[in-house]
């Protein structure tokens, strides 16, 4: 059911969780994965967090109140359960930050996570892309960020990105230390394929699990070498390739991964898992 721009996805049974929902930079609405999450007792809301009317063009300063008020709505729908956070790339980063600051988060699912907070995708409402600003703020301050290597030159389509990010976190590490995603208390479940092609998820995952163990709060990794950036959860359909952009995996490898993390995302979330 559609409200107000948000996409609700409801159970048939109790609420057990009330979960948000959101894709990556493709902006796209998780219909599919938040239906997914609700046949197993989720309050699950998705919908469009950049690029559309009254709304950032591009993921440039987007003020993490935006999901906030997400979980706000969530919790007035479904007061008393548990409040989850299952993110995408992007908002697997933003789904970190916002923990971080908003302690109502019992748990986060970051799939494809990133352990520090990168520069704008896209323009900002002002049109502008560059100089680099950084992707989210806070109270109205932007978050300490990673830049780009501007001197990274892509190769032929599909591209990989992977080294770009590689080469920008080797460039400049005092960037790096002031833009770590420093966990809140929820639960963590990081799950990122080894054959990423669009950035180092995996070895970002254990920077971030580090960062949770010595926080004291409660992290798993879950990961396979052979998937890529788009994690296949059993009873999703891939998505489609991209002709300009290498994802890196392939529709097995990562359907392989989605089904090894499956259980601990249903736990991390306190979903149900009798209906698998």
């Amino acid at each position: 059911m559609q409200r107000n721009g948000f996409e609700w996805h409801r159970p048939d049974g109790a609420v057990r969780a009330a979960v948000l929902v959101l894709s990556g930079s493709s902006g796209r609405v998780e219909s599919e994965r938040a239906a997914l999450l609700a046949r197993h007792g989720a309050l699950a809301l998705t919908c469009r967090w950049f690029g559309g009317a009254g709304q950032p063009p591009g993921i440039c300063e987007v003020p993490l109140e935006t999901f906030t008020k997400m979980l706000d709505a969530l919790q007035q729908k479904a007061p008393g359960v548990p409040l989850g956070f299952v993110g995408t790339s992007k908002t697997a980063e933003a789904a970190v930050a916002v923990a971080a600051r908003d302690h109502r988060l019992d748990a986060v699912v970051a799939l494809a996570p990133t352990h520090v907070a990168w520069a704008n995708v896209g323009p900002g409402a002002d049109g502008v892309t560059h100089p680099y600003r950084s992707s989210w703020t806070w109270r109205g301050r932007p978050l300490p960020f990673v830049p780009y290597d501007d001197d990274w030159t892509p190769g032929p389509e599909p591209v990989s990105y992977r080294a770009l990010y590689e080469r920008s976190l080797a460039r400049d590490p005092g960037a790096v230390s002031a833009a770590l995603l420093h966990p809140g208390p929820g639960r963590h479940l990081l799950v990122a394929g080894g054959a990423d092609a669009l950035w180092p998820a995996l070895p970002s995952a254990h920077a971030l699990q580090a960062l949770c163990r010595k926080a004291s709060v409660p992290v798993e990794v879950v990961s396979t070498a052979t998937a890529g950036h788009r994690v296949v959860l059993p009873g999703e359909r891939p998505l489609p390739p991209n002709p300009a952009r290498a994802f890196g995996g392939d529709d097995d490898a990562d359907r392989e991964l989605g089904a090894l993390a499956w259980p601990r995302v249903l736990d991390t979330l306190s979903l149900d898992r009798t209906h698998q």
